[in-house]
């Protein structure tokens, strides 16, 4: 049995926290080059620690190797390599034009570090969503202090390991524990706190940290529809649908959380459903290698109570020995139903019908607003329930995919978060644009200055 994460103590996070903002004062990480140098060091602690974390996340997740390197190893090697080629441009002085008042000024936007950081992860991608926003971290010129989670200790430890063998501590370090360290770490002052998790765990940050007015990047959760309209292909529809609901076994921010299916179309869908499942485990979920587990006894008991609110018609079985659940559809679930409440964050899939897209709008707009939101169908008709609903993000004929193109913002909004990352908007996370105007000496024209003899002429150019 693995042994349970130790709690770092609050003497140990004040020692760090007090560190980190003499490192920070001193300078050092100000200079480009020099982070460029640490974004260096970072690919190539990636690379030595690479194998230890892929096997610490089969350890506590299931999580065989080539679904780590694709949603978690892979991911963080492309947002290191797209900073060192970028940092510096990212972080040059910008230009900007002056208006007429403002002549013959010169106007700049001078990208600053923010300074000390709280980067706070949960263990659903343990490795990805904490490596990632340290990426931006280091890029702008911060330091940082990690928090990853309990619940898979192993991936926990080595994160930690690595961090140790790649950074010193004044500069980059990891803390460990419960929420009882979440608790210590959030009496601090930071100058961003950067966190994913649960929309209770933000709302306990954002509280702790309101007495400071910190900044902070939230990337939460909710309950991200999927809806398959009459017209949409249903074999391809269903095949990317299983796809992201199996993807780390639906312990996806966003995986599709729900079902919304024209009746026109729901038996054979379901079917359909049914078949791609096959295609994507031919010996079955329960012996595959590829098929990721649930992350602890709780969390499956919370999942197997959800079987009650609905009909299965696709899988249904599950061993809590080892914490194995196969992907379920349910049907003739309630819209008040407890599976239909909460984010599910597991493999089992709710189905409702609708006859109109207003249902679907309605239903969607009357909750809080998801992380993701997906649609199959006509793409003029998927534009249109776009423009009609909110979400943080959202894919036409297609699932989770949006994450993994850097050039689009992600990001949540209203109770799914704030804030987003990813490429340059990472680095823009961790810095301040400083708007600075630089006047030259050797002219004074005297229009701004009282008793504003100027006045007529200040009002043509405003």
């Amino acid at each position: 049995m693995t042994k349970p994460i130790e709690n770092t103590s609050g003497e140990r996070i004040l020692e760090l926290v007090e560190k980190q903002r003499s490192f920070f004062a001193g300078g050092t990480s100000r200079d480009v080059k020099w982070r460029i140098g640490e974004l260096k060091a970072f690919k190539n602690g990636l690379k030595k620690w690479e194998k230890p974390l892929c096997e610490a996340l089969w350890a506590d997740l299931h999580k065989s190797y080539e679904e780590a390197y694709m949603t978690e190893i892979g991911l963080v090697y492309s947002e290191i390599g797209e900073a060192i080629r970028k940092t510096s441009a990212w972080a040059r002085r910008k230009r900007r034009p002056t208006p007429p008042a403002g002549m013959p000024s010169s106007s700049y936007i001078v990208r600053e570090p923010l300074g000390c950081t709280l980067i706070v992860s949960p263990w659903n991608y343990p490795v990805q969503l904490l490596l990632n926003p340290l990426v931006g971290c280091i890029s702008a010129g911060c330091t940082a202090i990690l928090k990853p989670s309990p619940y898979v200790p192993q991936v926990s430890k080595v994160l930690e390991s690595f961090i140790a063998d790649t950074f010193p501590e004044e500069y980059i370090a990891v803390v460990q524990g419960n929420r009882v360290v979440n608790g210590e770490l959030f009496k601090h002052r930071y100058d961003l706190v950067f966190l994913t998790g649960s929309p209770s765990l933000g709302r306990i940050a954002m509280e702790a940290q309101s007495k400071y007015l910190t900044p902070m990047v939230l990337e939460l959760g909710g309950k991200s529809p999927c809806i398959v309209d009459k017209d949409a292909k249903l074999k391809l529809a269903a095949r990317r649908i299983a796809w992201g609901k199996c993807l780390n076994s639906g312990q996806t921010c966003i995986a599709p959380d729900y079902l919304f299916l024209h009746e026109d179309i729901k038996d054979a869908f379901i079917e359909a459903f049914r078949q791609e499942l096959e295609r994507l485990y031919p010996e079955g979920t329960e012996a595959s290698g590829k098929y990721v587990h649930i992350v602890k006894e709780s969390a499956f008991d919370r999942l197997e109570s959800y079987l009650k609110d609905g009909k299965v018609a696709v899988g249904g079985r599950y061993d809590k020995s080892r914490l194995w659940m196969e992907p379920t559809l349910l049907l003739d679930v309630a819209a008040d139903a407890p599976v239909m409440q909460e984010e599910i964050f597991g493999p089992i899939f709710p189905v409702m019908t609708f006859r109109e897209r207003k249902e679907v709008v309605d239903f969607v707009n009357g909750r809080e607003k998801p992380l993701a939101f997906y649609y199959f169908g006509n793409e003029a008709d998927a534009w249109d329930i776009i423009g009609r609903t909110s979400s943080g993000g959202a894919c036409i004929n297609d699932t989770i995919m949006h994450i993994a193109n850097s050039h689009i913002p992600f990001g949540g909004v209203g109770n799914s978060g704030m804030g987003s990352y990813h490429s340059e908007r990472s680095f823009l996370a961790f810095s301040h644009e400083r708007a600075v105007v630089s006047t030259p000496s050797w002219l004074d024209l005297p229009f701004r200055y009282m008793p504003y003899k100027w006045f007529s002429l200040i009002k043509k150019l405003l």
